[in-house]
């Protein structure tokens, strides 16, 4: 969750100035939350007062209409339909961070990806996106090493992870589906040293830069179990109360084991 956050608002000014490395200043004038927090604390609303994850998606997009989201988003945001829309897009997974952190078993956090996939992204790469990040958070919440949480997403997922940063980032280029950032995402985390490092290397790929730190940095806080003081003191800063409000309570009602 604050991992999720953190790697947002860090990666928020490089979305369309990629930068192909880790030596940057982690906060500038410009960092900013954007579509990927509001929707990760719109997931976590949900699980924690049992809502439907269509209509607290529409709510939480319709008060923070400029926060960046795609077109078709977007449109679902303010149409009266909650019909999904076949997207294979890395919203999904974006936003999945708080279901590996919620449930308590496998079988509940697959479904319950799909669940929150589904309303929009019902596409099966779209599915498959949200599903493989919200298993490498709960397995690295439930203190499996990085070999194992490797392993576990290539035999159910078969994304290709045995790729280095070194060897994707120069010639990576912007790209939004799930099968072409989420991979990426999980290869910087599996590379890091911690949250910030993650974040670090995440950004470093280029491309949807906001989007793959903040997935690598909700499976790192998830394996690290902390988050540098000074990284926390500046997210709560940049963060609308009520968004900082909801990223606590559900922070303090799904604890580390």
């Amino acid at each position: 969750m604050l991992g999720a956050i953190a790697g947002d608002i860090i990666g928020s000014v490089f979305e369309r100035n990629n930068i192909k490395s880790t030596d940057f200043p982690l906060f500038s004038e410009g960092s900013r939350f954007t579509d990927d927090t509001v929707l990760t604390v719109a997931v976590a609303h949900a699980i924690l007062d049992n809502l439907d994850y269509a209509e607290t998606l529409k709510s939480y997009g319709r008060k923070y209409p400029n926060a960046g989201y795609g077109g078709s988003f977007r449109s679902w945001i303010f149409s009266s339909s909650t019909e999904p829309y076949n997207s294979w897009g890395n919203g999904s997974a974006m936003r999945v961070g708080p279901v590996g952190f919620a449930f308590e078993t496998v079988d509940k956090v697959l479904a319950e990806a799909q669940r929150s996939a589904e309303v929009t992204h019902n596409h099966p790469e779209g599915i498959k996106g949200a599903q493989a990040v919200a298993l490498a958070i709960f397995l690295a919440r439930q203190g499996a090493g990085k070999a194992e949480i490797k392993q576990e997403v290539t035999n159910r997922f078969e994304y290709n992870l045995n790729r280095n940063l070194d060897e994707i980032r120069p010639a990576y280029q912007f790209d939004i589906s799930c099968q072409g950032s989420v991979p990426e995402a999980i290869i910087a985390f599996l590379e890091s040293e911690n949250v910030e490092d993650a974040i670090r290397k995440a950004v470093s790929i280029g491309g949807d830069s906001d989007t793959i730190a903040c997935i690598a940095g909700s499976i790192a806080y998830a394996y690290y179990r902390d988050i540098a003081p000074n990284i926390l003191l500046e997210i709560q800063n940049r963060l609308p109360d009520d968004l900082w409000l909801t990223a606590k309570r559900f922070t303090d009602r799904f604890p580390f084991p």
